[in-house]
């Protein structure tokens, strides 16, 4: 099965926030993703509502709703804002982010066991309401085991690590790590998702050495490349580097 891209919004809504004229459109934005390929729209909607609101939210699940063939994700931490926005709309998918109200971006995965006890009641939630749950993880592959006991059916793999190695003598040995965390995850049954200061020159070299990554969820780089260029072109380039991965 061939990696689906879902676009993140976020840095959209955060150059629209900058003034109060409500441009850039986050779901024009999404829209045309989408009329391009995208296969899917993720938001990480945090409570200080730096970029992403909730009306986002809401404006998207609504979007969504036209394009039945693509996945809306929402992701984020589930001991703050993140199970409201579940409840209510009912994704696709959700992502469990660790990261705290004051952090300026996703720079860890879940430490397990030790998160266990107050994930597992919320990935049951999340489950009974027919959702399914993607737990954001370092490259550990001794941790697939106990994500698996806790239900959640895929690991979102965490990949700024592999970005910052990626082109030097470390890229080898830093790509060794994710890819025993994917094999440990296949064999627990779990699907993969990866994301993280992923970009068009990276994307092509992790998805040939990890196997099993069904979704990668690109924000930051892919806004950044369409300023230049586009939403559709850039997208574009994007089921490009992926479609290359298979060659």
């Amino acid at each position: 099965m061939r990696c689906a891209l879902s676009v993140n919004v976020n840095k959209v809504a955060l150059l629209r926030n900058t003034r109060h004229l409500g441009i850039p459109s986050v779901t024009r934005a999404a829209e045309l993703c989408l009329q391009a390929g995208a296969q899917g729209i993720t938001v990480h909607p945090r409570p200080d509502a730096r970029h992403i609101r909730s009306e986002d939210v809401r404006e998207l699940a609504a979007l969504m709703k036209a394009w039945p063939q693509a996945e809306y994700n929402i992701e984020g931490n589930p001991t703050q804002n993140l199970m409201a926005f579940v409840r209510e709309f009912r994704p696709h998918q959700v992502t469990f982010v660790p990261d705290s109200e004051a952090q300026f971006t996703s720079d860890h995965g879940w430490s397990l066991p030790a998160d266990m006890q107050r994930l597992r009641p919320l990935i049951e939630e999340c489950r009974q309401l027919g959702v399914r749950v993607s737990l954001f993880m370092d490259p550990v592959p001794e941790a697939m085991r106990l994500v698996a006991e806790l239900g959640a059916e895929r690991i979102e793999l965490y990949t700024e690590t592999f970005a910052s190695a990626f082109g030097t003598p470390r890229e080898a040995q830093v790509l060794a790590g994710f890819t025993a965390t994917a094999q440990a995850a296949l064999a627990q049954g779990l699907g993969i998702n990866a994301g993280h200061d992923l970009n068009q020159p990276n994307l092509t070299a992790f998805l040939r050495a990890v196997p099993g990554v069904q979704e990668v969820s690109i924000g930051h780089a892919l806004v950044a490349d369409a300023l230049e260029v586009g939403y559709a072109e850039t997208v574009r380039g994007y089921l490009r580097a992926i479609q290359q991965a298979y060659l």
